[in-house]
């Protein structure tokens, strides 16, 4: 039985990594805590995407938030959280779109932070570079 090796990545790379994931960690967590207060902005967004305001709905999403935001945080599960953030943010993504928000500043958001998420980790681990080698 073989295993993937641990591809060695060079230290920008890894630096480069650890910024861009810190930066979404830190969106995502504080995205999160706004909805378990839930602040009315958030319920009165929720409403206009057709959600409603239930403040346990904005509670429910922020609990996802962060724990699948803390997954990703935690080396050993962040492949495991950034495919939850994909899933996470692919339905963001599909709630913009359904209403027709703007492309640019709502619809690609969760599209740019998708890549953030992956970027951030490729560069970061190489296990999973290991696993998406791309050649020069």
């Amino acid at each position: 039985m073989s295993t993937i090796a641990d591809t060695e990545s060079s230290k920008p790379a890894r630096i480069t990594g650890r910024i861009l994931s810190g930066l979404v960690i830190v969106f995502l967590l504080f995205d999160g805590a706004i909805k378990l207060v839930p602040l009315q902005v958030v319920t009165e967004t929720m409403d206009r995407m057709g959600y409603g305001a239930s403040e346990t709905l904005a509670r429910s999403l922020g609990i996802i938030t962060i724990v699948c935001t803390l997954l990703y945080s935690v080396p050993p599960t962040s492949i495991l959280g950034a495919i939850l953030l994909t899933g996470y943010l692919g339905g963001a993504i599909a709630s913009h779109v359904r209403i027709g928000s703007p492309l640019l500043t709502h619809t690609l958001f969760g599209l740019s932070l998708g890549l953030m998420v992956w970027g951030g980790l490729y560069l970061r681990d190489g296990n999973l570079r290991a696993l998406l080698p791309f050649r020069r």
